[in-house]
């Protein structure tokens, strides 16, 4: 939760957010029951829910949980569209910070283990899982939060499955970063609509032609009867990102990082990099020589450049000034990306063969299987306290502000009114 609420109050600086709130703002939504973060406005739940899941994905820096299995790419970023639906909701209706703390579990597990159950076809043809299957949870969050019965969550998943939507042919766009904001938006709208008595069909999921047949083929209903056994935020964990890129990306830039720290390497030490990962990473990471930064967090290429010449990749350092850097240049292609012909025993879906050749003729070679993190690596709650002050001074936010909403969101489960998290985080990013 604080690292998603940090990563809104820096992304709404961004372009594609300031457009999809200009957006917003030409609708005449302003002025409403939920808190824009990082900005001076308020909404509409739907258009703040819209607004915030944007913000919170802008950078690629919100944390993802990924698939269960070896075998399957495509993690997805659930903690950003169920939060900002969950906290726009939670907002307006004045909710207990324990009332949006089940709500966000809930809508997290569904969307997740929704991700782990669909067939593999979903994201290997085309589906950005972010944006279509977190819709399901975001949906699920926000009905918890209305009160809804069993039997009207049901309807408002119906509804979510109608628009579920978001193809991964627009990574490295403005458009793709706003796929959990439409996610979150649709949710709010779901349970909304359920909640003044829309009704959809009881299978718009798992029926012939519902969800899962067309979107992917099909999937496996046992994975669903497992809900919370175990919980997926814990198994196999939400990976908190330690840098602003595509997370396939980073057992690599982790695995580069320790070599450099290990042997006591600079950016001239470092004559060419050799990264080999799985087709299925190497198919995702489509941009070998980005044009734009936001292409660039998609490149392993740039990733593996601005950790052997900086030393570090932080959001000052995915810049479009950074990217045009002759020296970012000269780097970039000395790294030669590739896929290997099959992966070995003990591999996981992220594995990275790393091979470092010095200046000096020596040859660095690491198995990159973990990125910090992940669960192997995990990031400790006062680790997620520092990337947020990081964030937040990035987006020239108060630092008395910023260390009251660490306070709150410590003590969220005991909190009246969850909207306090929100409104702490209103004043000192941009405002309208």
């Amino acid at each position: 939760m604080l690292d998603c609420i940090g990563l809104a109050i820096a992304g709404a600086r961004t372009e594609a957010v300031r457009i999809a709130r200009d957006h917003v703002g030409a609708l005449g939504s302003t002025g409403g029951g939920a808190t824009v973060l990082g900005t001076a406005s308020r909404s509409a739940p739907r258009f703040a829910a819209f607004l915030n899941a944007a913000a919170m994905h802008a950078d690629n820096f919100d944390d993802t949980n990924p698939q269960a299995v070896a075998e399957r790419n495509g993690g997805i970023h659930a903690t950003a569209p169920v939060l900002a639906a969950a906290l726009a909701i939670a907002e307006e209706r004045a909710a207990s910070g324990r009332a949006l703390a089940t709500a966000l579990h809930a809508g997290i597990e569904i969307a997740c283990r929704i991700n782990h159950a669909i067939d593999a076809r979903h994201y290997r043809e085309g589906f950005h899982a972010t944006g279509t299957l977190s819709t399901f949870g975001a949906a699920a969050a926000a009905a918890m939060l209305y009160g809804l019965d069993r039997r009207r969550i049901g309807h408002a998943l119906a509804f979510a499955a109608s628009a579920a939507g978001g193809v991964r042919q627009n990574f490295g766009s403005m458009v793709e970063i706003l796929h959990p904001g439409l996610a979150a938006e649709a949710g709010v709208v779901a349970a909304d609509m359920a909640a003044r008595g829309l009704v959809g069909a009881a299978d718009a999921l798992g029926g012939k032609v519902g969800y899962f047949a067309a979107a992917a083929g099909g999937f496996d209903a046992a994975v669903l009867e497992r809900l919370g056994d175990p919980w997926a935020i814990l198994d196999p964990g939400m990976w908190i990102k330690p840098f602003p890129n595509g997370a396939l990306t980073h057992p690599a830039m982790t695995g580069l990082l320790a070599l450099r720290r290990e042997h006591g390497l600079g950016g001239g030490d470092i004559a060419s990099i050799s990264a080999k990962t799985n087709r299925r990473v190497f198919e995702t990471l489509i941009h070998h020589d980005p044009k734009t930064v936001m292409e660039a967090r998609f490149s392993m290429q740039f990733a593996l450049a601005l950790i052997a010449v900086e030393g570090r990749a932080g959001l000052a350092e995915f810049t479009e000034d950074t990217l045009a850097r002759p020296d970012i240049r000269q780097a970039m292609a000395r790294v030669r990306f590739a896929a290997y012909d099959r992966p070995e025993a003990g591999f996981t879906n992220m594995t990275t063969l790393l091979a470092v050749e010095l200046a000096d003729g020596r040859r660095l070679e690491r198995r990159c299987d973990w990125a910090q993190g992940s669960t192997h690596a995990p990031m400790s709650f006062a680790d997620a306290c520092e990337k947020f002050r990081q964030c937040t001074a990035f987006a020239g936010f108060p630092p008395q502000s910023a260390e009251a909403a660490i306070g709150i969101v410590g003590a969220f489960d005991s909190l009246d009114d969850a909207g306090r998290i929100a409104r702490i985080c209103q004043t000192g990013g941009e405002r309208q």
